[in-house]
């Protein structure tokens, strides 16, 4: 068929003149029309012998929506230019075609956009609910139609089983079938009305730049309408989200939760959407394999098979409280009767037996939170003796204290809290319970009648010990349950399942350490309404981003106390108010990180976590140079705290010992040090001492520098000074290029770029003399960092050594951000250069957090300096300051640090070296150690901003925190603390691929 003859069509009975494209289609002609106006259509000719009615639903169908939910994005049909909306016209082989016309809607389809994520996912469910909603009163005889596709009739994939061979899989499909006919009759009381009948991941479309949120754009192709239970468009909707998804109970939740949102649906629909799911899949699997059967050479039919495979097999969906996670997003009762437990329990709060025997409303509460708590001190993991020792600050002769519900903690370190590979990965941190600690072998008494469902032991570290599960009924019948753990044993010899437990009878008792699972003595009291899913192994702790399930099916059992809810419910800090806090005492040039900024309140060696407990890869934050809340920095600074803290006019060894330690890491001929409170400090400090040695004023610095916020520092930092609104170039600063091989003036296929790179510095060093501030010095980051993570050429520092020391100046290396071993082969950036500076300027990770620079110099340079007006920093230098930066240096040292930098270094550079082969935005990746770039590029060559900042901002998504540099923010800077292990790079470069996957994808 020719494209010439359809424009023509197109032409004479819509008006419109366009330029076609061919789209794909099985049976029918489906072309895309690019109008003069500027505006798209898609023009549809059916296969001749195509049934009128069929054809005329969906024109009809479409045009009922567009009348009931005219905000829905959902294909408009276009009249003729004589107002019908459907036509009879010959193709070029004279064979009459229904023909009609469809306005275009922008985007891609679900399958092809990225990323996928919970709130696209909720916007998809409100719009099938719109539709559906819209649909509701459509009438049509042709949606009684018998055909495979209407699931209501899936029952007939079970005749059709032993065309699956693979005895495994047969029996996946043996299960699902003889589940769907038990729901067969339920669904078939339920209402029918028109439905869309197939909302898969093809024809449902997404639009949004990258960088944009993503959102539905379309939902189309209205071909496999039909009338039956508005439930089972919503499952088959799901069968497709869920398929090859990484968390596909979230995904779910967040397709039922947006179409609930819409049009409410009832707690029984809700409950069907799993199992027609599974039913929709069989009938996919089935109705592929026999079709195989009839064209064993159409690869599609077995490729299409493949994700409902993975799916069905491999168990990916954790269903545990399915049902209630579905009902809990929609603001149901997670399980028939949950509203009336909750109301009965309110209504006989104070009338419940005291579970300690005796009153708590006036006992204290104990936060464990991870804002309030520094329990345990390594959240990856905790010991018996750190266990058993818990909440001691607490303790008070022994009288009870309690520990909140709802409360965020990290003190659940077991590798089984953890959802994901990576450290980072989701885990388990939200207190799903009251606790009530005081000292071993108190009684506990049961606050109403019950039924033993569960007495146990647990023998596991960090597990319950000794743990008991009653049933118990309200009047109306309606049961609910209550966990008790970290019990002595001792009951298992009185008590098995069915025992009944009266109302105020003493039942068990608080074990020790050695038989509560190692914890400080307490009882942890947690209220269930549903066992569903979980029987006898309850979660005590839940990830934050699915509180909305927990919450409801494990609500505050503080009224079984006969406590206010209040008294017990942990609130965590608001990022919000604290947002907007910041923004109403600060001033707007306070940049935050991330469009979605992070409040981290703990952090342990190179993770973060936030006010939930939320574990966050720092490969960002060169300042805690020996990871954070490293114990000996807290040790020393604690101990020197306790003694005194004073300044350099007293004399004390720590001074001394700080410079010897220093300069036992340069060379020979640095002898003098100066202590100051920040690098930006050292610098500014480093013009005076260039000055004053030199006589001159005039300075070379590499474009893009960033030296510090001080007047002088500012003046030659041009990252700074050069951006809009910024004071602009200083008369007495000269700039040049920055020796980036990748970008610059010279390549790296050119063998004299470093010497041709220091050549610029002449023409500056020129200009400086002719306009009479001669040359003081030349200061650059020995690597440019902000300048986008540059890593000159060899040779090149060594050359401008050579030119600024003929001009009289001295050299300045500025390595606050490559010094103390981050670069692995080289403690210094300098040595890799094989450069002698003047002046060696060091901040930031030097007091790991700590304010702390340190200058050396010759001495001198010193001397010049020293010229009879007192050098005095307040805090630099102080006794806290100088045995905070040894103890970095040492720990350096000590750990093997500079060595771990090498070599996970050299692992991360492997790793992103394979993705610069894979992804052609990956422009270069350079660095060395744990200094390391990766430039992000468009496809035309140029600096790819956009990219960069969508990157980013993913990453963080997936609790990996990176920076961005250069002129144009298109490089990601990793620069982790100096403890990261193989495991974290190899996360970095996981999660990194996925994203440049959805980069390319967009």
């Amino acid at each position: 068929m020719t494209l010439a003859h359809w424009a023509a069509a197109l032409e004479r009975h819509w008006g419109i003149e366009a330029e076609l494209s061919r789209l794909d289609g099985e049976y029918d002609l489906n072309f895309l029309a690019k109008g003069r106006d500027g505006k798209g259509y898609i023009l549809k000719a059916m296969r001749p012998g195509c049934e009128t009615w069929l054809v005329e639903m969906q024109v009809k169908a479409f045009e009922h929506i567009a009348a009931r939910q005219p905000d829905l994005p959902c294909p408009r049909v276009i009249a003729s230019a004589n107002g019908q909306s459907l036509l009879n016209l010959p193709d070029e082989d004279g064979q009459s075609r229904l023909v009609w016309l469809l306005n275009r809607l922008p985007g891609r389809c679900y399958a092809k956009a990225e990323p996928k994520s919970d709130a696209l996912i909720h916007e998809i469910g409100q719009v099938l609910g719109g539709s559906a909603k819209a649909l509701a009163d459509f009438k049509h005889e042709g949606l009684e139609r018998d055909f495979k596709w209407d699931l209501m009739r899936a029952g007939w994939i079970t005749d059709q089983l032993p065309c699956i061979t693979d005895p495994a899989r047969r029996a996946i499909l043996n299960e699902i079938a003889w589940e769907f006919a038990k729901l067969a009759p339920v669904l078939a009381k339920l209402p029918k009305q028109a439905i869309h009948n197939d909302a898969n991941d093809y024809n449902i479309m997404v639009a949004g730049e990258l960088g944009d949120p993503r959102h539905v754009s379309g939902l189309i192709d209205l071909g496999d309408m039909c009338a039956a239970p508005r439930v089972c468009d919503l499952a088959i909707a799901a069968a497709y989200i869920v398929l090859d998804h990484s968390a596909p109970e979230a995904a779910l939740a967040a397709l039922v939760a947006g179409y609930h949102s819409v049009w409410p649906l009832t707690p029984a629909e809700v409950d069907l959407v799993w199992p027609l799911l599974r039913a929709r899949l069989a009938v996919s699997v089935v109705n592929s394999t026999l079709m195989a059967a009839e064209d064993p050479d159409d690869p599609y039919v077995t490729i299409s098979q493949a994700p409902a495979w993975r799916f069905l097999e491999g168990n990916s969906l954790h269903l545990g409280p399915l049902s209630a996670r579905l009902r809990a997003a929609c603001g149901l009762p997670v399980v028939e009767g949950a509203d009336r437990v909750m109301a009965w329990l309110e209504q006989e709060r104070g009338n419940f037996a005291p579970l300690m025997g005796q009153n708590l409303v006036d006992a204290p509460m104990g936060s464990l939170s991870v804002e309030n708590s520094t329990w345990p001190q390594n959240p990856f993991h905790m010991p018996a003796e750190e266990a058993a020792k818990v909440g001691e600050e607490f303790e008070d002769n022994g009288r009870i204290w309690l520990g909140y519900y709802h409360e965020p903690r990290l003190v659940y370190t077991d590798p089984a809290f953890r959802k994901g590979p990576w450290k980072a990965s989701d885990r388990r941190t939200v207190h799903l319970a009251v606790d009530a600690f005081t000292t071993a072998g108190t009684p506990m008494f049961a606050p109403l009648r019950g039924e033993v469902f569960a007495a146990e032991y647990r023998d596991g570290h960090l597990d319950y010990g000794g743990v008991i599960i009653l049933r118990h009924e309200t009047p109306e019948g309606d049961p609910f349950y209550t966990l008790y753990g970290h019990l002595d044993p001792e009951f298992l010899n009185r008590l098995k399942p069915g025992d009944a437990v009266e109302k105020g009878e003493q039942f068990c008792h608080l074990g020790d350490p050695s038989q509560n699972g190692g914890w400080a003595p307490h009882v942890h009291f947690q209220l269930a309404l549903t066992t569903e899913g979980m029987e006898a192994d309850w979660p005590g702790a839940a990830g934050p981003d699915e509180m909305y399930l927990w919450r409801a099916v494990c609500p505050n059992p503080a009224a079984l106390l006969n406590l206010p809810d209040g008294k017990v419910r942990f609130h965590p800090t608001d990022k919000n108010e604290v947002l907007a806090g910041r923004r109403a005492h600060f001033g707007g040039n306070l940049s935050l990180t991330y469009s979605d900024p992070v409040m981290p309140v703990r952090g342990w060696k190179h993770h973060l976590f936030d006010e939930w407990g939320r574990p966050y890869l720092d490969a960002y934050n060169n300042v805690p140079h020996v990871g954070h809340a490293h114990p000996r920095i807290q040790a020393v600074a604690a101990d020197q705290l306790k003694r005194m803290n004073s300044n350099t006019r007293y004399l004390h060894p720590a001074q001394t010992a700080f410079a010897d330690k220093v300069l036992s890491k340069l060379p020979g001929h640095f002898e003098v040090c100066f202590f100051v409170n920040s690098g930006t400090e050292a610098n500014e400090l480093a013009l005076r001492l260039a000055r004053a040695h030199t006589g001159a004023t005039g300075m070379v610095t590499p474009d893009h520098g960033y030296h510090g916020n001080t007047t002088g520092a500012i003046a030659i930092s041009a990252y700074k000074f050069n951006k809009p609104g910024g004071a602009g170039q200083a008369d007495w600063v000269e700039l040049v290029e920055v020796a980036d091989d990748y970008r610059g003036s010279f390549r790296r296929d050119d063998p004299d770029r470093a010497q041709k790179f220091a050549d610029l510095v002449d023409p500056a060093i020129r200009n400086l003399q002719q306009r009479g501030h001669g040359i003081a010095g030349f200061i650059a980051e020995t690597f440019p960092s902000v300048g986008g993570q540059i890593i000159p050429p060899k040779g090149y520092l060594p050359a401008v050594y050579e030119k600024i020391r003929a001009a009289g100046g001295v050299c300045i290396a500025d390595e606050v951000q490559t010094g103390l071993g981050r670069l692995g082969d080289y403690y210094f950036g300098f040595e890799h250069q094989g450069a002698l500076p003047d002046i060696v300027v060091m901040g930031k990770p030097i007091g790991n957090g700590h304010p702390l620079g340190v200058l050396v110099t010759t001495k001198a340079i010193a001397e010049n300096f020293d010229n009879g007006i007192e050098f005095f920093s307040t805090f630099g230098g102080s006794t806290l300051s100088c045995r905070t930066g040894k103890e970095v240096l040492d720990i350096v040292d000590d750990e093997g640090l500079q060595d771990n930098a090498r070599l996970i270094g050299t692992r991360l550079v492997e790793g992103l070296r394979g993705l610069e082969r894979k992804y052609a935005c990956v422009g270069d990746v350079r660095g060395m150690g744990l200094f390391l770039g990766l430039e992000l590029i468009a496809p035309d060559g140029s600096e790819a901003t956009g990219i960069c900042s969508y990157v980013k901002n993913r990453m963080r998504d997936q609790r990996i925190l990176i920076g961005s540099e250069g002129p144009k923010d298109n490089i990601l800077k990793i620069r982790p603390p100096l403890t990261i292990d193989a495991e974290d790079a190899d996360m970095i470069v996981h999660i990194l691929d996925g994203i440049l996957r959805e980069v390319e994808a967009a």
